[in-house]
């Protein structure tokens, strides 16, 4: 066992404190020249490092005075913006009347007002703008039209738990609705697996096990439902999840 071993104080037989001196004295010469070494380095080169110095000044207020004076306002400006097509969004959900009408509203506008498609363009730099690629293209699925509903889901991105799963599956039921089920597939796991939560998790992997059993992929299908039945019992994906894990067994082994 290792042990902490005391230094003693006093110095050792045989040993020379003027020889201590002398390396002592060696040692500050040695820094001594090296800081002149580094003085004259500096002094050649001090116009270069005023520059370097004097752009990093510029850099950062640069980037204060463009969250400030720049970002900022934009950011509320497109937010304000968002408000009124959002309205009509909101309505075309909970109502089935004229539903295609208030979508289409949404992303074109009215009354000199920005719809979806603008907002996306004009502040794309923002995150109403990122937002406005999400309704977009929610709104061009729920009107099928689908290539343009991917392609404004595509440029969503987003941290937050549902919102960016959401966008994720909805491309994979487009796939789905287009007969193009290893793509759906492909973006329903993408999907489930783009956040961890009880909601849109166990949502796309149930959808992602039944394009597996349609692709007559049954032991990646009865992975998947053995992981809902293991990882999220209480989702209302798992109500039923051992009749699709048997029916997946089943099949796997034929």
């Amino acid at each position: 066992m290792a042990t902490y071993k005391k230094t003693g104080s006093k110095l050792k037989k045989g040993t020379n404190s003027a020889g201590n001196k002398s390396t002592t004295a060696e040692v500050f010469n040695a820094l001594d020249e090296t800081a002149t070494k580094s003085e004259k380095w500096v002094k050649k080169n001090e116009k270069m490092l005023f520059v370097l110095l004097a752009l990093v000044v510029v850099v950062i207020l640069g980037t204060i005075g463009y969250q400030k004076y720049i970002k900022g306002p934009q950011e509320k400006e497109a937010t304000d913006e968002l408000a009124y097509p959002k309205a009509y969004f909101q309505k075309a959900i909970t109502n089935n009347v004229a539903a295609d009408s208030l979508y289409t509203l949404g992303l074109n506008g009215a009354d000199g007002k920005y719809g979806f498609i603008d907002i996306a363009k004009e502040y794309s730099s923002t995150n109403a703008g990122n937002l406005a690629d999400y309704y977009a293209g929610i709104s061009y699925y729920k009107l099928k039209k689908y290539q343009k509903a991917i392609d404004y889901l595509e440029k969503f991105s987003s941290d937050d738990e549902i919102l960016g799963p959401v966008a994720k599956g909805v491309i994979g039921d487009i796939f789905s609705d287009i007969n193009q089920p290893e793509d759906a597939l492909n973006y329903y796991l993408k999907a489930a697996n783009l956040k961890d939560n009880e909601f849109s998790t166990p949502l796309y992997l149930f959808k992602a096990g039944n394009t597996a059993m349609d692709l007559n992929k049954f032991d990646k299908a009865l992975k998947v439902f053995k992981r809902i039945k293991k990882d999220y019992p209480n989702s209302n994906e798992a109500k039923d999840i051992d009749f699709y894990i048997s029916k997946a067994t089943y099949a796997s082994k034929k």
